[in-house]
This record gives structure tokens, sequence and C-alpha cells, in this order.
């Protein structure tokens, strides 16, 4: 049997901006994303801590500065400064679940990493 895990998150970004003109999707600091495994394109969810809202889209790499911007329809779900926590999940046996860790890496409310796990 297989099974669905938290293959990886991000914890409590810092939203840094939204743009409802655009496509649709998360842009996340690229440093962010390799340090939590996360790959431009993968889908995610995304939980906003400020007003409960969850959803799910998909991930563009954005620059090394700290950015998380909302974009699209999801703009409409957060304003800068929000918390969200960014969530990638993964398909695995269910006996390798037993011992599997995600990594997660923790930031500050700039969105400077100050823990990742591997």
């Amino acid at each position: 049997m297989e099974i669905t895990v938290c293959k990886s998150k991000i914890h409590r970004a810092t939203v840094t901006d939204t743009n409802i003109d655009y496509e649709g999707s998360i842009t996340i600091d690229s440093k962010l994303m390799d340090l939590a495994g996360i790959n431009e394109f993968e889908q995610v969810h995304v939980v906003n801590v400020n007003n409960a809202e969850r959803f799910v889209t998909y991930v563009i790499r954005g620059k090394k500065d700290s950015e998380i911007v909302l974009n699209g329809a999801a703009a409409r779900l957060a304003v800068p400064g929000d918390k969200v926590i960014i969530i990638a999940y993964g398909i695995i046996k269910a006996k390798k679940a037993r011992t599997f860790k995600p990594k997660v890496v923790l930031v500050d409310e700039k969105n400077i990493v100050q823990k990742a796990s591997s």
C-alpha cells in the first residue's frame, strides 16, 4: 500500500506581496524552495494562519530575496504580512512512512531561515 505524506513544508512564511493580475500560483524565494525540496511547478497546499483560508496551487521559483507572493485568484486569500504554511506532499510505501521525516524549513517574520531539517 502507498500513502500520501507531508514531503516538506515552509512553516509560517510571511506573504510579501499579492498580484491579482497573474495567471495563478505562489512565488517562493528560490533558497527556501531548495531547502524544502520543493520544485518549480510542483503542487502545494497553502494554509493562511491569519484567516484559516486553505488552497492548492503550484510554485513559481522566485528570486533569492525572501519573497512569498500570492498570484491570481490566490491573491484574494491573503494580504501582505499574513503568515502561511506551504506544504508539499509525496506518495511513499506505507512501510517507509514509519521512518520517513519531511524537510521542514522554519522562517522568521522576514522569511529568513531560522532552522531547516533534512
